[in-house]
């Protein structure tokens, strides 16, 4: 399920950054163009490691990649939708978005590194 949560942002991330660059360039201000593509860039490079994630052997993956999946959702959607609104409020919606992906990377870091019982 981590793969296909991971292929799945990696595409809608595809479409999303070719949609900002090409029919999104003559109508957002530059400064929200740059909203746009830091939320497209945060989902491709977080599409990436949910991929990779989804390979891991020996050592459940779920429950982070869900946090990490989650908080893609969340940063990177409120970051569309300021992108197009305009409504500054979003900005506050948005670290807690990253905060989940912050968490999620930790919770993996911390699963790697634990010893584990054999």
């Amino acid at each position: 399920m981590l793969r296909l949560s991971g292929a799945l942002l990696a595409f809608t991330g595809i479409v999303l950054g070719a949609f900002g660059a090409h029919a999104l360039r003559s109508i957002l201000a530059p400064p929200l163009l740059e909203v746009w593509h830091t939320g497209v860039e945060y989902q491709l490079w977080n599409a990436v490691g949910l991929i990779g994630l989804g390979g891991w052997t020996g050592v459940d993956m779920r429950g982070p990649g869900r946090l990490i999946g989650g908080g893609v959702l969340v940063f990177s959607g409120s970051l569309y939708l300021l992108a197009l609104t305009g409504a500054s409020w979003l900005g506050a919606v948005t670290p807690l978005g990253g905060l989940a992906m912050l968490t999620g990377w930790t919770w993996v870091s911390w699963k790697v590194a634990r010893p584990r019982s054999e």
